[in-house]
């Protein structure tokens, strides 16, 4: 057996969630703009040290605009793309960026964001067109990523031009990627697939940028990555012999969860499931590439579902729920040990939420991978062996208030406690509490507990009601649109969060290097 990683070196940190579309910005939706750089300020002076993102992977409005379910792995959202630093670069006039439709300030609207931007991001690549091929920064970008750049950029192209049904959809000789076929698409769309990765290089460029300017503000990013790979991708176009397809290209299993007690028949998520085996045969290559890829834009990773990379719920494609699923191993500890001799320090969370079993919390132990506590679950009946309840943590974990994918702590309190939950939450930190203040009591308990890392949604941060959760799992639309305006995240705000960071000692700097 190989030697697992170092023990964490970060200490203890605080730190805010936070997803790039939920960010001010006068152009429809959060992009990599003056709102970003103004979020890290107030992140700064507010001794937070972690700011956590959700994926940033291209999204679509016929998918619910989830950051979850994209066509590409690798590739950065063009939407997020700042107009406004387009304009400081003098791709676009000061008048072209300004001159945009008005916007709800605290809901993005994805499809109007798409209309608006789009005319403009492409007419940035008609002016940087010819000169493209003498531009050593774009050049070296494209030699830097092709591994993805190129897959993702034909498969663009190739959306458009079959009126962007899902690849396996196609004609054959699109679908089975024909030498020959292909050769002639990327004469015949050049300039469309070139388009498609300027914007990557646009987006990039601007993350890069972001991130330096947060580092040195002491801020650490952590990135997340979704376990699963969207079937209508590039990534399943370019490889499908890495998934369990039918002769056809489609999904012969898809993943999903066995029914449990919120569900009597299970979640049926549709993605289609690695063939672990040929995975294994390739030394895990696509994964360490994708690691690699991630590590290079984020100080820190969180993998989502983990349980998932141990043994994960394969439900036949032809099946409607995910009751007639099982459970297939994978080979986890090849995997991670693979995983470990290229990242010998691996800075990662662990999504360990959910029911887990022995065999996840094994390799947790072994990797000393941290996993997270969640506060909105913890005042149920078992409140005195619960978790994640404070009193149980160990160090090495990472502490939410809540998740993207939960109610708000006021929306929870308000809308969803029980009366026994409420007064377990009371008795648990010894006083009544005005409901307007709550928001403040949960912070507090993530920050004096021990885990070395406590974070807390912006929407709890606000002490904002239901009506601001990020994502609610059961409905297909109207998720992902919050968004927070000029001037609500106060210097008072800011004030009394760095003052509870001080007293619970979370101030240093996250090291990662």
């Amino acid at each position: 057996m190989e030697n697992k990683p170092a023990a964490s070196k970060n200490g203890r940190a605080g730190g805010v969630l936070l997803h790039v579309t939920s960010l001010p910005s006068p152009h429809g939706v959060g992009d990599l703009g003056p709102g970003a750089y103004s979020f890290v300020d107030f992140l700064a002076a507010a001794n937070q040290r972690i700011w956590q993102i959700l994926p940033l992977n291209p999204t679509g409005t016929y998918l619910g605009n989830s950051p979850y379910t994209s066509y590409s792995a690798f590739a950065g959202n063009p939407l997020l793309i700042s107009l406004d630093l387009l304009a400081k670069e003098e791709l676009l006039s000061k008048a072209e960026a300004a001159a945009h439709p008005r916007f709800h300030r605290e809901k993005a609207d994805y499809k109007r964001a798409i209309e608006y931007k789009g005319p403009l991001l492409r007419l940035t690549y008609e002016r940087f067109r010819d000169r493209a091929q003498n531009d050593s920064a774009f050049l070296r970008f494209c030699a830097d990523n092709s591994h993805w750049l190129e897959d993702y950029s034909l498969f663009a192209a190739l959306k458009e031009r079959v009126a962007e049904s899902a690849w396996y959809e196609w004609p054959d000789e699109f679908r089975d990627r024909q030498e020959q076929t292909l050769s002639h698409v990327k004469v015949e769309q050049a300039d469309r697939i070139q388009m498609s990765k300027f914007f990557q290089y646009l987006f990039f460029r601007q993350w890069s940028a972001l991130k330096t300017y947060a580092n040195q503000k002491g801020i650490r990013i952590i990135g997340d990555i979704p376990i699963y790979t969207s079937t209508d991708s590039a990534d399943v176009w370019a490889s499908p012999e890495m998934y369990k397809l039918t002769k056809d290209k489609k999904p012969e299993f898809v993943a999903g969860a066995p029914p449990d007690y919120f569900s009597a028949t299970g979640q049926r998520w549709g993605n289609p499931v690695y063939r672990w085996e040929y995975v294994q045969q390739t030394e895990y290559a696509w994964w360490i590439q994708r690691l690699k890829h991630n590590l290079n834009l984020f100080d820190r990773i969180r993998l989502d579902h983990f349980r998932g990379f141990v043994a994960y719920w394969e439900i036949p494609a032809a099946e409607e729920t995910a009751v007639n699923g099982k459970w297939t191993e994978v080979p986890a500890m090849d995997f991670f040990n693979t995983v470990v001799r290229h990242f010998p320090e691996l800075p990662i969370i662990v999504e360990d939420l959910g029911f887990i079993t022995p065999d996840v919390k094994k390799v947790m132990s072994y990797f000393g991978f941290p996993g997270m506590k969640i506060l909105l679950f913890a005042f149920g009946p078992d409140l005195p062996t619960n978790p994640y309840a404070p009193h149980n943590y160990s160090q090495n974990c990472v502490v939410y208030t809540g998740t993207h994918d939960n109610n708000t702590v006021r929306g929870w309190f308000e809308r969803e406690a029980g009366p026994e939950d409420r007064k377990r939450f009371l008795d648990y930190i010894g006083r009544e509490m005005n409901i307007e203040d709550i928001h403040w009591e949960w912070i507090r308990l993530a920050m004096a507990s021990v885990a070395d890392l406590a974070i807390v949604p912006a929407q709890d941060l606000l002490g904002v009601g239901e009506e601001s959760r990020m994502n609610l799992p059961s409905r297909s639309k109207g998720n992902w649109a919050w968004r927070f305006f000029p001037g609500q995240l106060t210097d008072q705000i800011g004030e009394r969060l760095a003052q509870m960071t001080r007293i619970y000692h979370r101030v240093e700097a996250v090291e990662t290097d």
